[in-house]
């Protein structure tokens, strides 16, 4: 596994720095999720899936404030409501959640995106769009994990941990899509300062 674990600690702890200044609403809702670790924002997301019962992905002000208190986010009423008025563009009454989560998703240079991109196509090897199992066997290998050379786990189990890790907490289908991947790397990528640090590790971690 990438070393993402001591990133996740670093930019929990950067984020929660930051919100005790940040003024803008989203910026505070941003940060609060990225005080969750790498998987804040996906965390967030997945609740609002749960949440939107037609499955249109879109939400009204209702849901939008309820999903926000179920994720324990802490925003005042009235910031909630300038959040939603910010990303109800045609001023229709809903927002699109699947653009409502990539402006929160930290801003990564193309460059970033690029290398999280090719790391994604190797792993996803038949091509589906889809990381599964199926598509772990020939590129990570399990028979270094801790756990698989003490017997406490299959190598299906491993891959299945392995998947997991990039899938959000709370819906784990063990299977990663190519957001939810993108996703989970904007939020390491928060906790990294430069370009070529962020591209040299993903290279490292991948072999790519």
């Amino acid at each position: 596994m990438p070393g993402t674990a001591r990133h996740d600690r670093e930019m929990a702890m950067t984020a929660k720095k930051q919100l005790s200044t940040a003024t803008d609403p989203i910026d505070r809702l941003r940060l609060q999720c990225l005080a969750r670790g790498s998987s804040g924002i996906k965390g967030l997301g997945r609740t609002f899936k749960i949440m939107d019962d037609d499955n249109n992905r879109s939400l009204d002000m209702k849901e939008f404030i309820k999903g926000l208190n179920d994720y324990g986010v802490i925003l005042e009423k009235q910031e909630a409501m300038q959040l939603f008025q910010q990303f109800d563009k045609d001023g229709n009454g809903t927002i699109d959640f699947d653009e409502f989560l990539l402006s929160l998703r930290p801003p990564m240079s193309n460059a970033r995106k690029e290398v999280i991109m090719q790391a994604f196509r190797k792993l996803d090897r038949t091509g589906d769009g889809v990381i599964t199992i199926e598509d772990l066997k020939g590129v990570y290998n399990a028979k270094h994990h801790p756990k698989y050379q003490n017997g406490e786990w299959t190598e299906d189990q491993v891959f299945r941990s392995f998947l997991d890790s990039f899938d959000s907490p709370y819906d784990k289908d063990g299977q990663v899509t190519q957001e939810e991947f993108m996703n989970y790397y904007a939020g390491v990528s928060a906790s990294i300062d430069t370009d070529i640090y962020f591209i040299l590790m993903m290279k490292n971690a991948w072999k790519l």
